[in-house]
């Protein structure tokens, strides 16, 4: 749990991703925070690490390299990145005072937030003990992401998030929808959705006649409750849900109490 309020204009921004150093989404995101704060640094992974989910490197050593003025890359995954961060660059200076994950190339809505390596990145602040917000941008077309969405709203949205106590352990996830900033129908906040399973594997032969199999589109859109992430999305809205890292349910351990009693 962090102190209010928190001065965005005095904050140290740590900035990650999971499609890598290079990415439109992080340039998006290292734009809007600049309007936030002039503390803001970037450490992200040298190359795409989409699906890497909350992976860390521990069977091989980790490359850590500056690219520029408060910029880094780490051969490794997100997870990596922010653990080197938080407890490498800054161990002898002033943590930063809030990750901002992302803006990935593609939304988290649904069962994707247990894939995404950009809520990893933020799950790993979180867990750190520093606020963390994870970003994504929805899209129908790769070759047309409406990154000006996330752009024209990015800040807006981080400034009301953080004019209310988060608890430990609890991290946000925002999405912003495939349509353009003034086609937005407005910032929800709204519970985890659950989609459809309709995982689609595509069985293929390459050129040397050997068998393999593709994963394709992993979940369908239809029949989803309004009130979530992924209805929010799709019709346009950004959506904000916050997700708590303690995975125990209460209510099965109470039961299980009773019968191992």
């Amino acid at each position: 749990m962090f102190e209010l309020p928190m001065d965005l204009s005095k904050a140290r921004i740590l900035i990650s991703n999971d499609d890598g150093i290079h990415a439109e989404g992080i340039r998006v995101l290292e734009k809007v925070a600049r309007t936030l704060s002039d503390d803001v640094w970037v450490v992200a992974p040298e190359a795409e690490q989409s699906a890497a989910s909350h992976s860390l490197t521990i069977h091989r050593p980790l490359r850590l390299k500056q690219v520029g003025e408060k910029r880094y890359t780490v051969d490794g995954t997100p997870t990596d990145c922010v653990l080197l961060a938080i407890n490498h660059i800054f161990k002898d200076d002033t943590k930063p005072t809030l990750v901002l994950s992302g803006i990935n190339q593609g939304s988290n809505i649904g069962e994707d937030v247990t894939y995404s390596g950009t809520i990893a990145a933020a799950m790993e602040a979180t867990l750190l003990g520093v606020p963390a917000i994870a970003l994504s941008a929805h899209f129908e077309r790769r070759d047309a992401i409406p990154w000006e969405t996330a752009e024209r709203w990015g800040a807006e949205v981080i400034r009301k998030a953080v004019t209310v106590r988060w608890p430990k352990n609890v991290l946000l996830n925002v999405n912003f929808p495939a349509v353009g900033p003034d086609a937005v129908t407005g910032i929800h906040v709204v519970r985890h959705g659950k989609r459809k399973i309709g995982d689609e594997l595509m069985e293929r032969v390459d050129p040397r006649g050997r068998p393999y199999i593709w994963i394709g589109a992993l979940r369908g859109e239809s029949e989803v409750a309004p009130d979530t992430d992924i209805h929010t999305v799709f019709n346009g809205g950004i959506s904000i849900t916050p997700l708590f890292l303690d995975l125990t349910h209460n209510p099965t351990l109470q039961t299980l109490k009773q019968a191992f009693a």
